[in-house]
């Protein structure tokens, strides 16, 4: 004849066999939120002049100027047709903040062009090893 177990014992031993289950589950879930939360939140995305420089960096030119206008206002066409005339050394032209600024990428040493003459129109900043 078949022994039989006693249906209490088997449901205690189910539910201490479920209830270890839980607690150990719930220590590894709390042990990863809180790794979570020590860790640095992500850096924003960059956007306007940031974002515009770090393309023209991302073009791994050894020269990275900027121009404006010395009166403050957007350039216009007859400033992109004077700055693409003299320094026409320059690989890629990215216009910026509203249209004040131009972010020049170029392998082309300014200095060594018409860097002087542009500097007469215009407000240059280099931003080579910025």
């Amino acid at each position: 004849m078949a022994r039989k177990f006693p249906t209490t014992s088997l449901i205690i031993l189910a539910t201490l066999i479920a209830g270890l289950s839980l607690v150990s589950c719930g220590k590894s879930s709390n042990s990863s939120s809180d790794a979570t939360s020590t860790q640095s939140s992500p850096t924003p995305p960059k956007v306007g002049f940031e974002a515009d420089l770090e393309y023209v960096r991302k073009g791994q030119y050894t020269y990275v100027w900027v121009f404006s206008r010395k009166d403050g206002k957007p350039l216009d066409k007859d400033d992109g047709a004077y700055l693409r005339t003299n320094a026409h050394q320059v690989v890629d032209w990215v216009t910026t903040d509203q249209g004040k600024k131009v972010i020049a990428g170029t392998n082309f040493d300014l200095a060594e062009g018409n860097l002087d003459l542009l500097k007469k129109r215009f407000v240059v900043e280099d931003y080579t090893s910025k």
